[in-house]
């Protein structure tokens, strides 16, 4: 009887995190650049007191010990690029992040935006203020901005010659299992997981389009569809503890 709750336990917990990817997908359907995740899950198997040994059964079958939930970022669909025309708006049209400095000098992940010059010329995301890592810097007074397929960043004067003053380069994880989504259309990169990196339109990585803005990847209807689905798996692990508990009362009744 007590596997019953634990069983019910275990499969309400798993569709609670189902439900949370979901409702953060909804609820960025709007943001740009957002990359919507999808829930994995992997049963897990239960170990020994007196080791890393799974539990085996006698019929040599492992013994389950409950399901885990990760969110996998879905890096490679990409959304709609609408033009914009505003030359410091920059999108990626395929594969590829672009690499921010976070607080204590952590890497970020960024799938573009708007960008701004902070107080010493250096390209940064605008809204969250974080430099590209790339360090690129605009000198005091330049003209108007370039940014190529490419990733090269060159500065037009007004005499319209054209300067290189950087390179934007993309980084690409292999698994988006292992990017955790921040606020601000934002990506944090798992502790010891590393990144391919690579030039823009080489290597399967994708181009930097200057003057343009990538939407979300939410589908609407999927998502909805995936809520239903969710919400009566949710159920019927209710229904689970619910029958347990009244066949516990029986039990209890018997007893008297």
């Amino acid at each position: 009887m007590n596997g019953a709750f634990h069983v019910g336990a275990i499969g309400l917990q798993a569709q609670q995190r189902a439900l949370d990817v979901v409702s953060n997908n909804l609820a960025n359907v709007n943001t740009p650049s957002f990359k919507r995740a999808d829930i994995r899950f992997a049963a897990m198997l239960a170990q020994r007191a007196d080791g890393d040994v799974p539990t085996v059964r006698p019929d040599g079958v492992s013994e389950p010990a409950g399901v885990a939930a990760t969110a996998a970022v879905a890096m490679d669909e990409g959304g709609t690029i609408d033009t914009t025309g505003r030359a410091m708006d920059v999108a990626i049209r395929g594969r590829g992040f672009i690499e921010l400095l976070g607080p204590d000098g952590q890497i970020l992940l960024w799938r573009g935006g708007t960008l701004s010059l902070d107080a010493d010329g250096a390209l940064s995301a605008a809204g969250t203020g974080l430099p590209l890592r790339a360090a690129v810097n605009v000198p005091a007074g330049a003209g108007e901005i370039a940014i190529a397929a490419d990733g090269t960043v060159s500065v037009i004067d007004a005499a319209g010659e054209k300067t290189e003053v950087g390179h934007i380069g993309l980084v690409m994880p292999r698994d988006g299992a292992t990017l955790e989504p921040l606020d601000g259309g934002l990506f944090r990169v798992a502790d010891g997981v590393a990144l391919d990196e690579g030039t823009p339109g080489e290597d399967g990585a994708g181009v930097l389009v200057q003057g343009g803005m990538e939407r979300s990847n939410v589908d609407m209807t999927r998502e909805m569809i995936q809520l239903m689905l969710v919400q009566r798996a949710y159920a019927a692990n209710a229904q689970v503890v619910q029958a347990a508990d009244q066949l516990m009362a029986l039990a209890n009744g018997l007893r008297r």
